[in-house]
């Protein structure tokens, strides 16, 4: 049995004009809220899976960890990072948690903003340390070699401190297939090239149909729209292809998407409008042991 949990980390803001790629202000204007520096609101927010095996063994599995709060302050203030405070630890406190009770974390891929949680808070004069120390942690092959090996357009996204604190991780799994042992038959995975090389989306069955951890294939509600990418994606083109495969394979399957950065949505099931379009419909801000 499987209960899920939408848990918040720490939010960002961001201009509106990189998120929404060559879609025109008009447009995006009218499904976000936009600030006086063009900026808008996004979550880092991260999908608990709470698990009971067959065996009756418990387990807690994270997918993703959220930006975190280990930037200093001027750093904190360029990435528009907004709490001080480590958020995604309050969460899981707030369900009966801490880091160290996560038995698995899944990471898509390895920009700071979805792999920064797990450093600890910012402090002068102290060096982070990795927190989760019970986890085993599961990263794409592909992934972890961009991360270790990136091209200039993207070595900003990469943190070589906590890549070089993973590398000597003891329970660091680096896979290339569409399945782990470690987290069994119930998941599979989803690769994507097109924001960048070797993101990684887990699907997860439930009883009415599975949940795909979109991560920053469609990082938001307003990117379902098929042709909506961010300037921040690395071949566009290539990511709208790979963006109607896994729709159009998931809406034969009742299947629904669930949101990292959306400011308000945690989830929705995929569904078609009288246009033949890509919307959602069954939308949950949250999710709270969603069991169905």
């Amino acid at each position: 049995m499987k209960e899920l949990y939408s848990l918040l980390g720490n939010s960002q803001k961001l201009d509106g004009g990189a998120m929404f790629g060559n879609a025109p202000k008009a447009m995006w204007r009218n499904w976000v809220t936009v600030d006086d520096e063009n900026r808008i609101d996004l979550a880092c927010r991260c999908l608990l899976v709470k698990e009971t095996l067959a065996n009756g063994e418990q387990r807690n599995i994270l997918f993703e960890v959220g930006v975190g709060a280990f930037f200093e302050p001027k750093m904190k203030q360029r990435f528009g990072i907004v709490e001080s405070n480590h958020v995604l630890l309050d969460s899981l406190q707030a369900i009966g948690l801490t880091h160290e009770s996560i038995d698995i974390v899944v990471l898509s891929h390895l920009h700071f903003d979805h792999i920064g949680g797990l450093l600890s808070q910012w402090e002068e004069n102290t060096d982070p340390k990795l927190l989760f120390p019970n986890a085993d942690i599961i990263v794409g092959e592909k992934a972890w070699k961009r991360a270790m090996q990136p091209h200039a357009r993207d070595r900003a996204s990469f943190l070589p401190v906590l890549m070089s604190m993973l590398e000597q991780y003891p329970k660091l799994h680096i896979v290339d297939g569409s399945t782990h042992p470690l987290l069994g038959d119930d998941y599979c995975f989803h690769y994507s090239d097109g924001h960048t090389p070797g993101m990684m989306l887990t699907e997860i069955a439930m009883p009415t149909g599975p949940i795909v951890f979109c991560a920053d294939l469609i990082p938001g509600s307003a990117w379902v729209h098929v042709p909506i990418t961010m300037g921040y994606d690395r071949f566009a083109e290539l990511l709208i292809d790979e963006k109607q495969a896994l729709l159009a394979d998931l809406i034969d399957r009742d299947g629904r998407l669930f949101f990292t950065h959306d400011a308000n949505l945690a989830a929705g099931r995929l569904a078609k409008n009288e246009r033949g379009k890509y919307c959602l419909k069954e939308e949950k801000p949250s999710l709270a042991g969603l069991k169905d």
